[in-house]
């Protein structure tokens, strides 16, 4: 695997910014690895951080460039400081920047495939939040999106008493039926003609998150849409995503 961290500037943040890019490397001599490529254009993982974290902490705390390393997939994962993923009310737009703003850039730098079939997110937190944001408002972009431990009910930032919640979304009258309405946005889709993506659910159960990813997924279970849940012993914690990422990885629907 070819691991590239780069910086570029954003037309929607009006700064620059960074992502931590892996692209798959044909291997065969070196030790403990296997790599391989399956497509002139990569099939591509958008794999998102958390809130107190950023564009580097996936290399930092798992082994993903192992695990990614025999799919032949590129993993891109940005930085989006604490911004849920959003346009802030009072901020950055960072909605406009992870969902048209960096496929571009990332496939101008880089040889990614723009086939739906070949591009999935995934995330953790504040970024399993993402995924299901971007692949649930974007169903023609993405095949597939993963949630782990995962914030999903986005009106539920006010509870944790965060000083970015205002600034995110002003209140929680914004919140409701808006894009960042996850819910809302399920309903919606399910209700639609639109191509709807897979969707992979993880928690753990001892998480602090754990009711909102029930109330999620009672809520989408009743809709026309695919989602596998797992759920087991497991807390707010790395070593909870590092097993788990690798059965995210299992399930995508890579072509072989």
């Amino acid at each position: 695997m070819a691991f590239i961290q780069c910086s570029f500037y954003s037309e929607a943040l009006g700064l620059s910014t960074s992502m931590s890019v892996i692209l798959p490397q044909q291997t065969t001599t070196q030790i403990g690895m296997a790599g391989n490529v399956i497509a002139t254009k990569h099939p591509t993982l958008y794999l998102l951080h958390g809130l107190s974290d950023d564009h580097s902490i996936w290399m930092r705390r798992t082994s993903i460039e192992r695990y990614a390393s025999e799919l032949g997939i590129a993993v891109v994962m940005p930085s989006v400081h604490r911004s849920f993923y959003a346009d802030m009310a009072n901020g950055m737009k960072f909605w406009t920047f992870i969902s048209e703003e960096l496929p571009a850039i990332a496939r101008s730098f880089f040889p990614l495939s723009e086939k739906r079939e070949d591009n999935f997110v995934a995330g953790l937190s504040m970024g399993g939040f993402g995924a299901f944001k971007l692949a649930l408002n974007h169903p023609e972009q993405y095949a597939a999106a993963a949630s782990l431990s995962g914030a999903l009910i986005a009106e539920n930032v006010f509870d944790l008493s965060l000083a970015d919640a205002e600034l995110i979304y002003k209140d929680r009258a914004t919140v409701k039926g808006s894009n960042s309405d996850l819910i809302a946005v399920a309903e919606r889709l399910a209700k639609s003609d639109q191509l709807k993506p897979l969707l992979y659910q993880i928690c753990g159960t001892e998480d602090f998150l754990y009711e909102d990813n029930k109330q999620f997924r009672e809520s989408v279970e009743t809709l026309d849409l695919s989602l596998k849940y797992t759920e087991g012993p497991g807390d707010h914690s790395w070593a909870f995503w590092d097993e788990h990422i690798q059965n995210v990885l299992k399930w995508l629907p890579l072509k072989k």
